[in-house]
């Protein structure tokens, strides 16, 4: 998701994208599923580690959008609309967080 100039509402930490962020919950519940069968069936431990590896991926993703969201959120909270600078500062942020947590 990108940072774009937009009406933000007075409720207070909405969560945007909140479809694809609980099919993305879904998705990880569904591997973390995979990886208790797994370990039940005695799998290889090559095969585990590939699953857990595109876990920590997932949750990775799944923190960056919910941070950007509470980012956006914490930026916009006594104004309607960002100005172009506060939109870079925003996007900047995000983008070093995203960087980070890969």
């Amino acid at each position: 998701m990108s940072i774009h100039k937009k009406k933000i509402h007075s409720q207070k930490h909405i969560i945007t994208n909140k479809n694809k962020l609980l099919n993305r919950v879904k998705k990880i519940k569904g591997q973390l599923e995979g990886v208790e069968k797994s370990l039940a069936a005695d799998t290889d431990c090559k095969k585990i580690l590939h699953i857990l590896s595109s876990i920590r991926g997932a949750l990775g993703g799944l923190m960056a959008e919910v941070m950007e969201s509470h980012i956006l959120e914490h930026i916009c909270e006594e104004k309607n609309e960002l100005t172009e600078n506060e939109i870079l500062m925003a996007q900047e942020l995000v983008d070093s967080i995203k960087a980070f947590m890969k």
